[in-house]
């Protein structure tokens, strides 16, 4: 029998997994798709307090954030990065006396140590405010972070495994049965069908999560979730520089443009729509490409039309339905309930933000630890991340021995797999010097080598898996390297 059954292969759900198996717990985390394949990786993808909940008065929510936000910059530098907002002042929609207070608070809630402070930009003494229209005079410059999501995902999940936990993916749980003692949990992938036991359930499997209460016999007549569609929208490079913008539309949301893949595109996004379709094909929709575009232009001298783009992404966030009267405004704080009632204890995770589900997973354990008195203490909050031991978090310095190193790789090459795969590089290029030594080029410098490293470490089982979770390389690939890419791949890899 085992300890723990986690079901969802989302942030939360890999990051409960992770937390568990360093504590002692013999864990087993399923997932109907590939890790990350829904909400996980359609985020705007930043580690952030959210500035916009002040407005809310959520501070508890920001504060925690904010204190995550730190905790997993060190944790993971080669994925997560700093990053500069500019946020213009619009003298119709906010005084900027209100958003200086605003960033104070934001700059001092956390106990801000890695990151610099807000700084007020005037047109005349920045070349910040050039991409922008000339009525935008006033802007604010803060910190927050960047995310590689899916990887972060992804990343959990190779600790979970490496720590004992076992990690199926592409594995549905179809059946749950409660005894007094334990669950019995039927799970079917590929066509075949195993039953095991466990003392407990974690239901953490995002915007499925009250099916599953369905499946446990627990809440098939009540809802707990309201979804809401984001959607982004990815053009060619519309500013230079690294740093992003912070837009606030005259409708009360806000979008960010953000430097895109080594800066050659920009994101933008997203949108805060209720969503009841099919969770499995969540598309943007025109009248979203239209709005995005069309807030952007408010700010930006040169205009974007939905012509401009050349791809999209959109996810449902499962919030936990608060019964807040507009989308933007239920709280993106999550809500733990477990249930113990009926025999073996079932907890479920409803709603959450990306920043932080590593403190998500210690107060899920700690809401179990009746169920596990043996459980070691808490641990991940100075813990790394696979490739995540970078010397005092240096990067850019880490990056510059790399090129030592591997002096006959192109530099761009070793640059991009650095931020990929931090330390764990050195797996990936053992014994490997050359170009001819990593094989194949399959186009936007994707080769074997680093195919065959995701089959093997990362649980890549389809193209898709790689070229756009595990990387975002379809983005600098044709069309035609893509399509011999997934047939070289299908006949290489059997079907999963």
């Amino acid at each position: 029998m085992h300890d723990l059954l986690v079901i969802g292969g989302g942030i939360n759900g890999v990051g409960i997994a992770r937390d568990a198996a360093g504590r002692g717990l013999d864990v087993v985390l399923v997932e109907k798709d590939d890790l990350a394949q829904h909400t996980s990786s359609a985020s705007t993808k930043l580690i952030h307090g959210g500035l916009r909940y002040l407005e809310m008065y959520d501070f508890a929510l920001v504060r925690k954030a904010l204190i995550e936000r730190e905790i997993l910059l060190r944790a993971a530098p080669h994925i997560i990065w700093p990053m500069r907002f500019v946020l213009p002042h619009d003298k119709d929609l906010r005084p900027a006396w209100l958003i200086r207070l605003g960033l104070f608070l934001y700059d001092h809630l956390g106990g801000r140590e890695m990151l610099p402070p807000t700084r007020t930009l005037k047109r005349k003494t920045t070349n910040r405010l050039d991409p922008l229209k000339e009525e935008f005079r006033l802007a604010f410059e803060y910190s927050d972070c960047w995310v590689e999501d899916s990887r972060l995902v992804v990343l959990n999940a190779v600790d979970a495994k490496e720590r004992g936990a076992e990690v199926l993916t592409r594995t549905a749980c179809t059946k749950l049965t409660r005894h007094p003692a334990h669950w019995e949990a039927e799970f079917t992938s590929g066509g075949k069908t195993e039953t095991r036991q466990f003392r407990a359930v974690v239901n953490s499997a995002g915007g499925w999560v009250d099916e599953v209460l369905g499946l446990a016999g627990a809440g098939e007549k009540e809802r707990h979730l309201r979804l809401v569609k984001g959607s982004h929208i990815i053009v060619p490079k519309w500013h230079e520089g690294r740093h992003a913008y912070f837009f606030q539309n005259g409708d009360g949301r806000i979008m960010f443009a953000i430097p895109y893949e080594r800066g050659e595109f920009t994101l933008i996004g997203t949108t805060d729509i209720p969503y009841t379709a099919d969770k499995d094909k969540v598309e943007i929709s025109q009248d979203e490409i239209e709005y995005l575009c069309a807030g952007a232009s408010e700010y930006y001298q040169k205009p974007l039309s939905p012509s401009d783009v050349v791809a999209t992404y959109s996810g449902v966030r499962p919030l936990y339905d608060d019964h807040a009267a507009s989308a933007s405004k239920v709280t993106r704080d999550y809500v733990l309930k477990r249930d113990a009632d009926g025999g073996a204890p079932i907890l479920s995770v409803f709603g959450g933000k990306i920043t932080t589900y590593r403190e998500l997973a210690e107060h899920v354990l700690e809401e179990m630890a009746p169920d596990f008195p043996k459980m070691a203490e808490p641990w991940t909050r100075d813990a790394k991340l696979p490739g995540g031991d970078i010397l005092l978090a240096d990067f850019e310095s880490f990056v510059g021995t790399l090129g030592l190193v591997y002096s006959e790789l192109p530099a761009p090459l070793v640059g991009r797999l650095a931020r990929a795969y931090g330390t764990r590089l050195k797996v990936l290029l053992k014994g490997k010097k050359t170009l001819a030594d990593l094989g194949r080029d399959f186009g936007g410098g994707l080769t074997e080598a680093e195919v065959s490293y995701l089959v093997e470490h990362e649980f890549a089982r389809t193209p898709e898996d790689i070229l756009k979770r595990r990387s975002k390389l379809y983005l600098h690939m044709t069309a035609a390297e893509q399509a011999e890419f997934t047939a070289w791949f299908n006949a290489s890899y059997s079907a999963p």
